[in-house]
């Protein structure tokens, strides 16, 4: 099952003894500047946890799976997260890879 922002608010304030309202938020000012900094085309780096940074992808044609088309596709610029060692390591139960 996957975690909603709303579940992600309850749980930290379960934790923390702080409202929902509160919590609510810092949650919506943290991926507020997280997406400003990325839009900027800064790199976000959470020691222990991993790496939000963007790249650009070159134009490139493509092709539409259904007719065949071929359709170009312009550059572009995606998020993308890069986990840390200590992160898969503790999704994987401890163990390495």
């Amino acid at each position: 099952m996957n975690t909603t922002k709303h579940g992600l608010i309850a749980s930290v304030a379960r934790a923390t003894g702080l409202t929902q309202a509160e919590i609510r938020i810092a949650v919506e000012e943290l991926l507020e500047v997280f997406a400003e900094e990325l839009a900027k085309g800064r790199t976000i780096e959470l020691r222990g946890f991993g790496t939000f940074y963007v790249r650009e992808r070159k134009a490139r044609p493509a092709r539409n799976p259904k007719t065949g088309e071929v359709v170009p596709l312009d550059k572009r610029v995606v998020p993308l997260f890069k986990y840390s060692a200590e992160l898969r390591k503790r999704i994987s139960g401890g163990k390495a890879r």
